[in-house]
């Protein structure tokens, strides 16, 4: 299980727009990682809806926004085109950083018990170090939250 201060594992998966896109290529600047179980989902819009209202404001204090989740190359296009979403958007179909981050988990609702995403996000430093961890959180606060602890 990854802790606040250890170093984020590097990945490389591809964009919403077909290009490789490693975590070491933001060495230098703070990044928000954050993981979603699934692309045009009520909780999962209002959390990518709530990153793209904020992305000015990440921006301005020099943090790249990344979220991942399972979801095709072309679903990311489709969800990004729908809610104008202007940060990066990870494919990881292999559940390559998914599972290197934790996420991956066993769920239950409505008393059936299956695997998937948990809804986390990481907060990563300059150095590529893992500042601080956000599991379980709330889609419509989390961005919010964020800048806050920024």
């Amino acid at each position: 299980m990854l802790k606040i201060g250890d170093l984020a594992p590097n990945f490389t998966l591809t964009d919403k727009n077909g290009k490789r896109v490693s975590l070491s290529d933001f060495r230098g600047k703070k990044v928000v990682l954050y993981f979603y179980p699934k692309d045009n989902t009520p909780g999962c819009t209002r959390q990518a809806c709530a990153f793209a209202g904020a992305y000015a404001e990440f921006q301005n204090r020099g943090v790249e926004v990344i979220g991942i989740s399972k979801d095709s190359v072309a679903s990311h296009v489709k969800f990004a085109e729908k809610y104008q979403l202007p940060f990066v958007l990870l494919s990881d179909p292999d559940r390559v950083a998914i599972e290197a981050y934790g996420v991956w988990q066993e769920k239950k609702m409505c008393g059936k018990v299956s695997f998937g995403v948990v809804r986390t996000t990481f907060l990563i430093d300059e150095a590529g170090a893992i500042t601080d961890i956000m599991p379980r959180v709330k889609p419509d606060t989390n961005a919010q939250e964020i800048l806050e602890r920024l």
